[in-house]
């Protein structure tokens, strides 16, 4: 069951995404040919700006959602707000999330913009965000302090980004940099772990909290040698109980902060632990775990499973999903793990697919109402040839040369056959000069 809300706003307070139903003035008295319109670009904001001093915009509430999001802020799901508890080491941590939405309360997110016109503004935020991400990482290793309000920046316009459109921000964690592994993880589990927020329904705020977690959650590598935390070759057991320390040493350096965010240090601390009891460094139980750590867990180890590391070669998004499955209930909340492989589906952004008669595209977006049948860019021919890039809509059944409708045979790893997705994105190619077909 939904619900519309009408609401006035000022112009100067319209964004991109709002659905204008009604002006001060008649529509007849202004340029404004549809009577009611999703606002797609600055230039109709800027029209409704000199025309308009107050518009109404409509607002859709699924049936919950309203007193959701005005309880929210004055309790946390399972426990009271500001209920600490006691860790190993003596310290308290308040626990300010505990569990998902429930369904009623879930708040349900929708592409305000298509990720063709959020991919630039995307790439621009991702360049900046990994800068903050190598900064806090190199800063941190010679002494400095962290900056916590330059991370809560980078996260708001991570989120900004991600609630415009899902996909755009998800496509760019395909690009993976071995050199810069730590730095770019980070940034990288900062936007899964928003995307899966979004996906499961909660409200800005606590969207905004689970991703300075994500940044912040292996801080402590910092604090690592650097000729173990780059190391090229598997680790000896001296050097993995070295790499086993940097959930304490992150713990202790945001504790160390003069103004720590609670829920950061405690994923910091525990995104390591598994339900089973057989994580570290403290062996919690299911039970003991926090939440935003429970939600980090997936988000960690999914990019770290697709990155090609020092010393491991990235896998296929559907390889580390299934990883996941496999893994579900003894490392990974079985309920968290299900609702993860939702919210990355089948064929993520950014994938390299290979259709069934062989020619071979990039997904650049999924509908909604036919995850099996995303949006790709084709690439390459059946030879493996380079070919003019051209989009094709899975869902609309385009016919490939042989008179078949495209189909997806099954996803390859970046670097298959020459391509990489990052190369796409220097060269300006894909989204930009590809023709939709």
């Amino acid at each position: 069951m939904t619900e519309h809300i009408r609401t006035q706003i000022s112009t100067t307070k319209l964004q991109l995404g709002m659905h204008v139903i009604e002006l001060d003035k008649p529509w007849l008295d202004t340029d404004f040919i549809l009577q009611g319109f999703i606002i797609q670009s600055q230039d109709e904001i800027d029209a409704l700006n000199e025309q308009c001093g107050y518009v109404y915009i409509d607002g859709v509430v699924v049936s919950g959602e309203r007193n959701a999001v005005l309880k929210k802020r004055s309790r946390s799901l399972g426990k009271k707000k500001g209920e600490s508890k006691r860790l190993s080491s003596g310290t308290f941590i308040q626990e300010e999330l505990s569990c998902a939405p429930s369904p009623e309360q879930a708040i349900r997110y929708i592409n305000k913009i298509n990720v063709e016109r959020e991919m630039p503004l995307a790439a621009s935020t991702y360049k900046s965000a990994k800068a903050v991400a190598k900064n806090i990482i190199e800063g941190v290793r010679i002494g400095k302090t962290l900056d916590l309000n330059e991370a809560k920046v980078a996260v708001n316009d991570i989120v900004d980004s991600l609630l415009r459109n899902s996909d755009a921000l998800v496509w760019l964690t395909k690009i993976k940099e071995k050199d810069a592994y730590t730095a770019e993880h980070s940034l990288n589990v900062c936007i899964l772990s928003i995307a899966f927020a979004r996906f499961l329904g909660h409200d800005e705020m606590d969207i905004r909290k689970i991703g300075l977690c994500g940044l912040l959650h292996d801080v402590g590598k910092s604090k690592i040698p650097i000729e173990v935390l780059n190391k090229f070759e598997h680790f000896t057991d001296e050097e993995f109980s070295v790499m086993k320390g940097h959930p304490e040493l992150g713990r202790d350096l945001l504790m160390s902060l003069p103004t720590s965010d609670l829920a950061a240090i405690d994923v910091a601390y525990s995104h390591h632990e598994r339900i089973d009891g057989n994580g570290y460094p403290r062996q919690l139980f299911a039970h003991q775990i926090p939440y935003l750590a429970k939600i980090v867990a997936l988000t960690d180890a999914y990019d770290a499973i697709t990155s090609t590391r020092c010393y491991d070669v990235g896998r296929a998004s559907m390889e580390a999903l299934d990883i996941i499955y496999k893994n579900k209930g003894t490392q990974f909340d079985r309920e968290l793990a299900v609702e993860f492989i939702k919210c990355i589906g089948i064929y993520p952004p950014g994938s390299i697919v290979e259709m069934t008669n062989g020619e071979v595209g990039i997904i650049i977006e999924e509908n909604e109402s036919s995850k099996l049948r995303p949006k790709v860019i084709l690439v390459q021919d059946q030879s493996k040839h380079w070919i003019h890039q051209h989009i094709i809509d899975l869902s609309l059944r385009h016919l490939d040369p042989g008179n078949v409708p495209y189909t997806i045979a099954h996803e390859i790893p970046n670097g298959t056959y020459g391509i990489d997705i990052k190369s796409f994105l220097k060269k300006g190619l894909v989204l930009k000069k590809a023709v939709v077909h």
